[in-house]
């Protein structure tokens, strides 16, 4: 495991790459992270893709700056579709997929914001497969999502931030004919994958608005239904050939 730096047009982004076990190459995850930053959550979350055979990168898209100067920002381009968040996502996925221990296959995670951003970047750039997790829907979801790769999302029914939210990505994603496996998990709450909860003062709402702390029950099970399904999608994909 290694702080890194990824080269993302004129800037470079701090990121932290987790590296698997034994000899590679690796199929690759891109893992965007909540919008708290790259926080030791989001940091554990990128070892247990390495600890389940996965070249994976959490790159920082707030360049080392406080979450506080940067998450309105990255909100506005998240909800806008574009802006310069999108860039560096893109520029990851190709540094890691140019990678000599990385087979070309890549997947992309998000988490909170950035599950908002991997439904974007699965129908815009080169990925293999998409895990959004708890991620706000993009506007006009069945336009948003046509042409994207396969989508896996998890949500909870108690995350009063995002009702209806599965139940709408799985009609616009069957609309627009993408594989997909969506699953709600009743009484669970936000950020139930990595059983974040933030600090006080914003943790007595955090517990009210977005239901966390509630359903980590359920973290195996949608572990498990990533790891299934990126299994399917990204570690079976062919290795491209760099002389092609």
């Amino acid at each position: 495991m290694a702080d890194v730096t990824i080269p993302a047009g004129a800037r470079e982004l701090p990121g932290y790459l987790a590296v698997p076990d034994g000899e590679g190459p690796w199929p690759g995850v891109v893992v965007l992270f909540e919008a708290m930053g790259a926080t030791a959550d989001m940091r554990a979350a990128t070892d247990r893709f390495a600890a389940h055979g996965y070249l994976a990168v959490l790159p920082d898209l707030y360049a080392g700056a406080p979450w506080l100067r940067c998450v309105r920002k990255a909100m506005r381009d998240m909800r806008a579709q574009r802006g310069p968040t999108y860039d560096h996502i893109e520029a990851t996925r190709a540094w890691l997929a140019g990678r000599d221990d990385c087979t070309g296959a890549v997947g992309v995670a998000g988490f909170c914001m950035g599950g908002g951003f991997a439904l974007v970047a699965a129908a815009r750039y080169g990925f293999q497969a998409a895990a959004d997790n708890y991620g706000i829907l993009p506007r006009k979801p069945e336009e948003a999502l046509r042409g994207a790769c396969p989508i896996v999302a998890s949500y909870g029914s108690a995350d009063r931030s995002l009702p209806g939210a599965a139940r709408k990505l799985e009609r616009a994603l069957t609309a627009a004919g993408v594989p997909h496996d969506v699953k709600e998990y009743p009484g669970t709450g936000h950020s139930f994958l990595t059983g974040y909860v933030p600090p006080a003062p914003l943790g007595p709402v955090a517990k009210v608005v977005f239901g966390m702390g509630k359903g980590g029950e359920n973290a195996a099970d949608g572990w498990d239904r990533i790891f299934a399904f990126f299994g399917e999608h990204v570690t079976a994909a062919p290795a491209e050939d760099p002389t092609a």
